[in-house]
Formats: C-alpha cells, structure tokens, sequence
C-alpha cells in the first residue's frame, strides 16, 4: 500500500475522480462528504475494486466536531492518514460584491478556508513526524480565480482561493521540518457539477475562447495533478501552487 488518504467532499467531481486514480495506485481511502451518502459509497464501491480498503464518512468539514469525527474514523478503521486533499468548496451566489449577503461570505469562507485549515490541522497532527507520524503530503484544492479576481460573477470565491493559496505557503514553510510536503492545485473551467448553478455547460463557450488549450478541462485531469503531488515523483515540491487551467 503507499498510504492512507482523506478526500474531502469526495463524492463527486474533482473529489471523486482523485479517489479512484488514488486507489489504483494502492492508497486506502477515506471519502468524506455532506449531503450526497449514495454517491460517496458508489466512489468508496469502486475504489475497492483495486483491493484497497474504502470509507464513506459523512461531515461538514466546515464544523470543527464533524472534523474530529471524520478523522477519528479514519484512525479507527484505516489507521493514521499519510495524505489529505481538501477539496471540498463551494462557489457561492454570482453576482457583484455590492449584492452579497453576509450569510453567503461566512458560508463560502467557512467551507473553502476554516473547513481547508481545520482538515490540516488534524492531518499534521498525525503526520508531522515530531508527533511520532510518519510524514505525509497534503494538496488543497485553489483556483485560477485567486489571481483573475472573478470580478462581476464571485469575487468572494476568489478571495477564499486566494486565502488557500497564502494557507499553502504558510502552513509548507511551517511542517517542512515535520516531514510534510503542502501544495495545491488551481484548476481552470472544469466540466464539473460546481457549475450548475452558475449556468452550467451555458456558461463555457466565452471561457473556452479566452482559454489557450481551446477546450475545457476534465476532473480527472486535475486528479492527475494531484496524485503527482502526493506522490515521490514531486518529494522535493512544497509551497506550490500548479495551475491546471489550459494556460487561461
């Protein structure tokens, strides 16, 4: 086995898509998720299927008991976690910095940066080899958004991702001596679900044009990125963030 992974908001898209590269490359893995239970066990299902050992566990990684919880399962029933990939957020509203509700700036900030550190902090806890770990990796989940501002549609996304991108170098510089790498990845248009109530496909004509690759990009593309992260292939990268945009 190369180690025991925790995928948050594992259930779908960039998350789920990086669960099934990661047990075929012989991780076990722990799936978190909220709401979608049938889907996070389809991904668990099917990362057994590689002969590693899957979980399902639901939580809000926004909620700080739901966290404690989430890796107190994997203790149990997988053992000390060696990877973690925060990948749950969400978008938020579309609309003008002028129009946004403060219920949906604590909702955005609270899932993409409490919910990304509270993760870190639990996975360096078992990790960092100061604290009897075995050292470990961590990719948090960016966007190209952090540096194109997103003006008009959410820049409070793109404040969150720039709030990872800062959290990334902070937290490699901190648990390097730990023996813990920390990078991220900042995708582009991903054909994923995140876009539905943004448009959805309606809205990726006008990106796809402005984007070098002239197309847009796969969850599973992404999933690659990360893996490369996580694995010995990028043992002297931390501090890093890899954009997986298509040159946009």
């Amino acid at each position: 086995m190369r180690g025991i992974l925790v995928v948050t908001g594992g259930s779908r898209g960039i998350g789920a898509a990086t669960v099934r590269r990661a047990a075929a490359a012989g991780y076990d893995v722990a799936i978190n998720y909220r709401s979608r239970q049938a889907a996070a066990e389809a991904v668990a299902a099917d990362a057994t299927r590689h002969g590693v050992r899957a979980i399902a566990v639901q939580g809000d990684v926004a909620k700080d008991a739901d966290v404690l919880r989430l890796f107190e399962r994997v203790d149990e029933e997988l053992g000390r976690p060696t990877a973690l990939v925060n990948n749950a957020g969400i978008v938020g509203p579309v609309g003008r910095v002028e129009d946004v509700a403060a219920s949906a700036l604590r909702a955005v900030f609270e899932l993409n940066v409490v919910g990304c550190f509270l993760c870190a902090r639990e996975a360096v806890r078992r990790m960092s080899t100061k604290r009897g770990g075995q050292g470990g990796a961590i990719v948090n989940l960016s966007s190209i958004a952090a540096r194109m501002g997103s003006a008009n549609v959410f820049v409070h996304y793109a404040a969150s991702k720039a709030a990872v991108d800062a959290f990334t170098l902070g937290l490699a510089r901190e648990v390097g001596p730990d023996g813990i790498r920390v990078n991220a990845v900042a995708p582009g248009l991903i054909d994923t679900e995140i876009h539905a109530p943004l448009g959805g496909d309606a809205r990726y004509p006008p990106i796809v044009e402005a984007t070098p690759l002239g197309r847009v990009g796969t969850a599973d593309e992404v999933a690659q990125a990360i893996m490369w992260l996580l694995s010995d292939a990028a043992s002297f990268v931390t501090g890093t963030v890899v954009e997986v945009s298509g040159g946009r």
